[in-house]
């Protein structure tokens, strides 16, 4: 997904893991443009309506599916991601948290494929 898919408003979900046969993760709202360190690109503040100890994080646009409007991008994503990994957790019956992201000492939400050293 590209920065300019995302508006201030959306509700978004970052995709964690599986759990009884579908995809889970953490929904919150974009709230501001703001520039996502690990990565060198523009990504959106979040904020998690929850609060919590990360109330606001900053993410990068591939990282976030929609939730308050279906739109066919992320539709076709989410679709691919369940095909993907739901199958291969079916019998688990538990609550599997990938373990894809991390959070920097920024407040920065990162990918396990985009973390750098020092970053």
């Amino acid at each position: 997904m590209t920065h300019g898919h995302f508006a201030l408003g959306d509700q978004v979900v970052i995709l964690k893991g599986v759990a009884g046969g579908e995809l889970w993760g953490d929904a919150m709202t974009v709230v501001t443009p703001s520039w996502h360190t690990p990565t060198d690109e523009d990504g959106w503040r979040l904020r998690d309506p929850n609060g919590g100890q990360q109330t606001f994080i900053t993410a990068h646009p591939r990282y976030l599916v929609h939730l308050s409007r279906r739109c066919p991008d992320c539709l076709i994503y989410l679709r691919a991601l369940e095909d993907y990994l739901i199958p291969k957790f079916a019998d688990a019956g538990t609550v599997i948290d990938c373990g894809w992201y991390s959070t920097t000492a920024l407040n920065q939400l990162v990918h396990i494929a985009d973390a750098r050293g020092g970053r």
